[in-house]
């Protein structure tokens, strides 16, 4: 079933920041074990750079991935609380 350009825009504009946390955390620990893989061997020092990329990466990752959720929810509570507000400020407009 596909849906309405309209429909899609929303979704994509109302999920789409929340799909990326995941890649981006991904991304995060990726970098930071080829970064202490690579230095592991310019060094001679394997694995112990590797393993501290690798840690890096996650605590780095989980910051980054932790603020970012909750600057996101705490805007679709704000969205939320907006959108009821005007429901109910409709309601009470006076009907002609």
């Amino acid at each position: 079933m596909r849906l309405a350009p309209s429909e899609s825009k929303t979704w994509g504009a109302t999920y789409g920041p929340f799909l990326t946390l995941g890649l981006q955390l991904s991304l995060t620990v990726l970098v930071f074990f080829f970064l202490g893989k690579w230095l592991d061997g310019a060094l001679g020092s394997a694995p112990w750079l590797m393993l501290a990329g690798i840690i890096v990466g996650i605590a780095g990752g989980m910051v980054s991935f932790v603020r970012k959720a909750m600057a996101l929810g705490r805007q679709q509570d704000q969205e939320s609380k907006d959108a009821a507000h005007d429901e109910t400020d409709q309601e009470k407009e006076p009907r002609q």
